[in-house]
């Protein structure tokens, strides 16, 4: 789509709109896994984006190679013999593919799956992390079911074997690098003081390589000693390194959706790619003084965009030491607060909107998509999960009482002026008002996968129709509609097979009515403006 479009929008009252690209996007959906091939290829993997990717390390681009639904990869990985094999961890399966040849599931069934390494006998071996605490061993020909050898390890995230045929990996949960003898199931601690470890590798030399993600460092490890030197400094929520047969070691960067090159022998850090934005989800909008702030929920990070200029702050990423944040995929805001949720942790997370502190951090719902505050101080949540709008008071929300139920995927949520609240069903295609009684009126029907939604200043409703890559404006008197802008770069096809429902286009409408959308297919922000 181009970054400049004029829609003349159908109706009684027509009115020409532009859209205009506010934030830029970007390559990935979140990046995780890095591998390098033998002939020095780098490849890096997604999960919320579904895809894995070859990454051209002088243009600074990237390319789809295995899209969704098989492309799903956390962790990547070589064989001897050049097979690639890589992870879907909300999925649960694990695929491996030789050169440009078929792709094969060698196994399924593991939610969770995580890190994966072969041994130089070609044998290969797995975890499960977040959703499980597993090592397997993985039959490469994909007939036998997976060996489990050890559990409960404390998070064997990304591993690799070392020289003497041990396994070295990250205990994410423990905060130190260990060493696995996977033919006895023992585990031995290598070392010890990290914050959150995410992943090792070796260098050609015998170092082992490890990143900090809550720290943003990457430390060189003497794997007989433990010694430990921070060689990079670099900034948090780093996840993967891989290392190429010249010492090279790229570092992903899930905030960053970017991949950076770093000298092992001086640290410095060489910027492959990188994007503004990681994967926008819902978003809130709120104007002061006439300049709108859009608050958005990026999943590994929560960020604010300057509405006139596009320039992005960060109050928060993701695994960063003495951070609150838990992969937010929905945003609100209203008055001093933005309230954040996450259906893949179950939190809503209410936020000081000035100093981006966190005041309340509510846990335990089953697959929040959006969240407000109601004007008795009670918080109403879209809990997909039950398919109910639930509303939480008490002391951290544990009070809890449906007020709706039976809602086919309840996923954008905003207030009315007259404690009535508004709420789409994404999977039946409707737009209904609920009264505090939780009376329910269906105001629209019969459209494809409304999700965001937000209430304009004369009353209106704006609301992004995902499946027809529209944005709507709804009469809730009359319940009239039209089309204020379609053909839009918003839908993004994630994995099936643990995801809910991909991640929220989200929606929201400055004092002035300028109208902004998040662009989950770019990873960028988009502004409608009245001509």
């Amino acid at each position: 789509m181009n970054a400049r479009a004029a829609f003349n929008v159908i109706g009684a009252s027509a009115q020409t709109y532009e859209v205009t690209k506010l934030v830029p996007g970007s390559a990935f959906h979140g990046v995780h896994g890095l591998g390098v091939d033998k002939s020095g290829r780098l490849f890096a993997g997604s999960v919320a984006g579904a895809a894995l990717y070859e990454v051209d390390r002088n243009n600074g681009t990237a390319k789809i190679v295995v899209p969704t639904p098989e492309g799903m990869a956390d962790d990547i990985a070589f064989a001897p013999d050049g097979t690639m094999a890589w992870t879907g961890f909300l999925t649960g399966d694990l695929y491996s593919r030789k050169g440009d040849g078929p792709i094969k599931k060698l196994a399924s069934g593991l939610p969770g799956i995580n890190s994966l390494a072969y041994r130089n006998d070609g044998r290969l071996y797995a975890t499960t992390v977040f959703l499980g605490d597993t090592l397997y061993e993985i039959d490469v020909e994909g007939i036998k079911p997976p060996r489990m050898i050890m559990e409960k390890m404390g998070g064997l995230n990304g591993f690799e074997f070392g020289p003497d045929d041990k396994l070295y990996g990250p205990l994410w949960f423990k905060g130190q690098v260990a060493k696995v003898d996977v033919d006895k199931a023992e585990l031995s601690v290598v070392a010890d003081g990290f914050k959150i470890p995410a992943a090792v590798n070796f260098d050609s030399k015998g170092n082992l390589w490890v990143v900090d993600t809550a720290l943003g460092q990457l430390v060189r490890v003497d794997p007989k000693t433990g010694a430990k030197k921070m060689v990079a400094q670099l900034k948090p929520s780093l996840d993967n390194l891989a290392i190429d047969d010249k010492d090279r070691i790229f570092v992903s960067n899930m905030a960053d959706n970017g991949i950076q090159e770093v000298d092992p022998e001086t640290g410095a850090a060489k910027q492959i790619i990188i994007g503004k934005l990681a994967l926008p989800g819902g978003i809130g909008v709120v104007s002061d003084g006439g300049k709108d702030t859009i608050y958005v929920a990026d999943v590994f990070a929560y960020r604010t965009v300057d509405g006139a200029t596009g320039e992005v702050s960060e109050p928060a990423r993701m695994h960063a030491a003495g951070v609150t944040l838990e992969y937010p995929m929905s945003a609100t805001a209203k008055g001093d607060e933005v309230i954040l949720s996450s259906w893949f942790t179950g939190t809503v997370q209410v936020i000081d909107r000035k100093t981006g502190a966190t005041r309340e951090m509510l846990h335990d719902f089953k697959a929040p998509h959006d969240a407000i505050r109601l004007d008795d101080g009670s918080i109403l949540v879209n809990e997909l999960g039950t398919k109910s709008l639930v509303q939480a008071s008490g002391e951290h929300g544990k009070d809890r009482k449906a007020l709706a139920a039976d809602l086919e995927g309840p996923v954008g949520l905003v207030g009315g002026a007259k404690g009535e609240v508004y709420v789409t069903e994404a999977f039946a295609g409707l737009i209904s008002k609920i009264e505090s009684s939780g009376e329910k009126t269906v105001l629209a029907k019969d459209l494809k996968m409304p999700e965001g939604i937000a209430r304009a200043s004369d009353g209106k409703l704006i609301v992004a129709e995902v499946g027809a890559k529209r944005i709507l404006e709804i009469d809730p008197q009359s319940g009239n509609i039209r089309e204020i802008a379609g053909n839009l770069p918003i839908g993004l096809v994630g994995a099936p097979g643990g995801l809910p429902t991909n991640i929220p286009t989200g929606v929201g409408v400055g004092a002035s009515g300028t109208i902004y959308f998040s662009s989950d297919i770019e990873n960028a922000i988009y502004k409608i403006s009245k001509k």
